[in-house]
């Protein structure tokens, strides 16, 4: 599926092509408290697979507990989230961040990851997926 989007002020905008039932939910720690929120809600996309047609993100490196380090992007003009990747080299798998895509209706989650962090006062997601903690 194609999809388009970007930052709430306009300043970068990408396009990608990804798979909509790989659309996920983390509830892990980080993504709260990045997100200001109850969870993150993300969709892959390769490497080759997205573009950034306008604009550069500002990139800030976060440290999870297992040590491994990941590329947050961000918008530095209105601070909208826009994905995530690994650091180093290899091939980069694009954690967008669904809410910035404009077809984000159609970008359902069908699982839901870190379940073991979700805020107690969430209600259950049925029919979907989950995992406890990172494998």
């Amino acid at each position: 599926m194609r999809i388009d989007g970007g930052c709430h002020c306009g300043a970068i905008t990408y396009r990608a092509e990804v798979d909509p039932e790989l659309t996920s939910i983390c509830h892990c720690t980080d993504c709260q408290q990045l997100t200001g929120t109850a969870f993150r809600v993300t969709v892959p996309a390769p490497e080759d697979k997205y573009e950034i047609t306008k604009g550069s993100p500002k990139v800030y490196i976060k440290t999870g507990d297992s040590g491994a380090k990941r590329a947050q992007a961000f918008c530095a003009e209105c601070g909208s989230h826009l994905y995530a990747t690994s650091v180093g080299d290899g091939p980069k798998v694009y954690g967008i961040r669904a809410g910035t895509a404009r077809q984000r209706q159609e970008l359902v989650p069908r699982k839901q990851i870190w379940h073991r962090s979700a805020l107690h006062w969430l209600p259950e997601f049925d029919d979907m997926e989950t995992v406890e903690k990172q494998s």
